[in-house]
C-alpha cells in the first residue's frame, strides 16, 4: 500500500496532465510499476479473502471436533469424559452445608434383546427416545449424559432437607421410560434400573476429579442393586451394596476360572416312575465344587454366569461329563438337562447338543432336554425350530417348570413337547389336604387333553408322594429319594441295585441308531 501512494503519487499526475494535453506523455517505467502495484494489491486481498474464509472455515471444524468430543453423537447428551469433568465443577460450585449434587445412573433393562430381536436401528430409536425423556423430567440445573451403550447418568442439585425430591424425580424417570417407544410400526417396551448417590457422602479430603468419579462409581453400584432386586426400580447408594459388589466381581472371577479347571460338576437327582416306584432316570444338576467356597449351588452362579456370556460353555462341559457318566449306567435309565434360557437364544444350540452326542457316542434317545416357559416368550419360532431338530434325533424335549411361565395353550398345542413338568410350587400345595391338589389336578387333566406325560418336581413327602399318586400315572423326583449325589455315589447306588451298563453296553454308536430309526421309518412308510 506504501508503495501504491509513492507510485501513483507521481504517476497520476503525469497521466492526467496527458489527458488534457499539457504534458507530452506519462513515464511508461512508473505507469507499469503503477499497474503492477494495482495488480499486487488485488492478487493480496483476494489472498487475505481465502485465508479468512479458511480460517473461519477451521474455527467451525475445532468448534464441531471440540462439540463431538463433548456430546454424545446418537442421544446429543454429554459423553462419559464431558460428564465427568462437568461433575467435576459442580462439585466444586454447587455443594454446600445446604445444598448437595445427586448423581443418578439410569440402565435400560433387557436392552440386548430390543436389539436382538428388532435390530440396532430400533435400539437406536429407543436411546434416542429414553434420553429425550430423561431430560424432559430434570429440573433446572440438571445435567444428562449417556456413559455406555445403554446406560446413562445425570445429576442434580438438590437440598440436603429435600432428599425426597431425588426419589421422586427417578419415579417419573422409571415412569416416562416405560411407555412404549414405536418403531417402523413395532412398539418397543423397555424400563430401567436407576441408582441414585449423594455427594454428602464423599470424603471430603477428594479433589475434584476424583470426588467425581467416586460419586460416579456409587451411582452405578446402586443402579446394580437396582438391577439385582428385580429392575424397573430406584435405590439409594448403601455402603454394604459396594461389599457386595466386590464379592459379585470375585464370583465372576471365580466361574471362569473354575470353568477353566474343571471345577463345575454334574450332581444326579433321582426320577422315579410313581406308580411302580421303579427308579427311571436322572435329572443332572449343575454345582460348584470351589477350593475358596466349597459346593455352591446353581441358584447363585447360573444367574451370573448368564450374565457374563459363560453359561453357554458351562452347560456344554457339564453335559460332556454327564454323558460319559451315564453311559456307565443301566441302558433304560434316562438323562435330563436343564437348558438356560440365554442358551436358547443360540441359533446354533441344537447342532451343539447333536455335536456333543456323536462325540461322546451316546444315545439320543435318553437324552432329555429340559426348557422353561421363558424360552418361549422371547422368540417361538426359533424354540420351535430348535426342539424339532432335536427330537428329529431322537432327542426327547420337556417343558420345565410348567406353570410359572403363563405359556398358552396354543403355544403347548403348537410346539411338540415329549414331557410337562410341574414346578415344585405346586407340587408344594399338595401338603393342603382342603383344596391343594386343585391345580394339580388341573395341571394333569390338561396334560392328559395334550396326550403329554408328566414329571412332577419337589416330591419333599410320603404326604405329598401318595396325593400325586392318587392323580394318575406320573414320574416324580424330591428330596423324599434322596438328595442329589455326584457321579460316584450315582454309581454305587445303581452297583447295589445292580443297573450298571455292562462292557458291551457302554459303547454305542450313533450312527447305528439313526440308521435302525430310518429303517424303522422306512418299514412305516411301506405299511402305510
Amino acid at each position: 500500500m506504501i508503495l501504491f501512494v509513492g507510485t501513483a503519487g507521481v504517476a497520476l499526475p503525469n497521466v492526467f496532465k496527458t489527458w488534457t494535453g499539457s504534458a507530452g506523455g506519462p513515464d511508461i517505467i512508473l505507469t507499469n510499476a503503477l499497474i503492477l502495484n494495482i495488480a499486487l494489491i488485488l492478487l493480496g486481498w483476494h489472498r487475505y479473502k481465502a485465508l479468512n474464509t479458511e480460517l473461519v472455515a477451521r474455527r467451525k471444524s475445532e468448534q464441531e471436533a471440540r462439540r463431538l468430543a463433548e456430546i454424545d453423537d446418537l442421544t446429543g447428551c454429554l459423553n462419559r469424559r464431558s460428564f465427568a469433568d462437568r461433575l467435576a465443577v459442580l462439585l466444586k460450585t454447587e455443594c454446600s452445608d445446604e445444598r448437595a449434587l445427586a448423581a443418578i445412573a439410569v440402565d435400560l433393562d433387557n436392552f440386548k434383546q430390543v436389539n436382538d430381536l428388532n435390530g440396532h436401528m430400533a435400539g437406536d430409536a429407543v436411546l434416542r427416545a429414553t434420553a429425550q425423556r430423561i431430560e424432559r423430567t430434570l429440573p433446572a440445573g440438571g445435567v444428562l449424559a449417556r456413559i455406555g451403550g445403554d446406560e446413562f447418568l445425570c445429576v442434580v442439585p438438590y437440598y440436603v432437607n429435600v432428599s425426597d425430591r431425588i426419589e421422586h424425580l427417578a419415579t417419573r424417570m422409571i415412569e416416562a421410560v416405560a411407555t412404549s417407544v414405536s418403531h417402523e410400526g413395532v412398539s418397543l417396551d423397555v424400563t430401567v434400573s436407576i441408582g441414585i448417590a449423594s455427594s454428602i457422602h464423599l470424603d471430603k479430603d477428594l479433589a475434584a476429579d476424583s470426588a467425581a468419579q467416586d460419586l460416579m462409581h456409587k451411582a452405578d453400584i446402586a443402579m446394580y442393586h437396582a438391577k439385582k432386586q428385580g429392575k424397573n426400580r430406584y435405590y439409594w447408594f448403601e455402603a454394604p451394596m459396594e461389599n457386595e459388589l466386590r464379592f459379585r466381581n470375585k464370583l465372576e472371577a471365580g466361574i471362569r476360572a473354575g470353568i477353566a479347571n474343571g471345577e463345575f460338576v454334574p450332581y444326579y437327582e433321582q426320577q422315579v416312575d410313581l406308580e411302580t416306584d421303579q427308579l427311571v432316570g436322572f435329572e443332572m444338576l449343575a454345582r460348584w465344587e470351589s477350593p475358596e467356597l466349597g459346593v455352591v449351588g446353581p441358584d447363585i452362579f447360573i444367574p451370573i454366569a448368564e450374565e457374563i456370556g459363560a453359561i453357554g460353555e458351562l452347560s456344554e462341559n457339564l453335559i460332556a461329563q454327564a454323558f460319559e457318566d451315564a453311559k456307565e449306567w443301566d441302558p433304560e435309565l434316562t438323562l435330563s438337562v436343564n437348558i438356560s434360557p440365554v442358551q436358547m437364544r443360540d441359533p446354533w444350540f441344537a447342532q451343539k447338543i447333536l455335536k456333543l452326542l456323536v462325540a461322546h457316542r451316546f444315545p439320543p434317545n435318553r437324552l432329555d432336554i429340559e426348557i422353561t416357559e421363558t424360552c418361549l416368550h422371547e422368540n417361538v419360532g426359533m424354540v420351535r425350530s430348535m426342539i424339532t431338530s432335536l427330537r428329529n434325533q431322537g432327542v426327547h424335549v420337556s417343558l420345565d417348570d410348567f406353570g410359572t411361565g403363563y405359556s398358552s395353550l396354543s403355544q403347548l398345542r403348537s410346539l411338540p413337547f415329549d414331557r410337562l413338568k410341574i414346578d415344585r410350587s405346586f407340587i408344594g400345595e399338595l401338603r393342603q389336604q382342603e383344596n391343594g391338589d386343585a391345580l394339580v389336578n388341573a395341571i394333569i387333566a390338561m396334560s392328559d387333553g395334550l396326550k403329554l406325560p408328566i414329571t412332577a418336581e419337589g416330591i419333599e413327602n410320603e404326604t405329598i408322594l401318595e396325593a400325586l399318586k392318587r392323580l394318575g400315572k406320573m414320574k416324580g423326583q424330591g428330596y423324599h429319594y434322596g438328595r442329589p449325589e455326584p457321579a460316584d455315589k450315582v454309581r454305587e447306588r445303581l452297583a447295589d441295585h445292580g443297573l450298571l451298563a455292562g462292557p458291551s453296553e457302554q459303547v454305542v454308536d450313533l450312527a447305528e441308531q439313526r440308521e435302525k430309526r430310518s429303517g424303522k421309518s422306512s418299514v412305516d412308510q411301506r405299511a402305510g
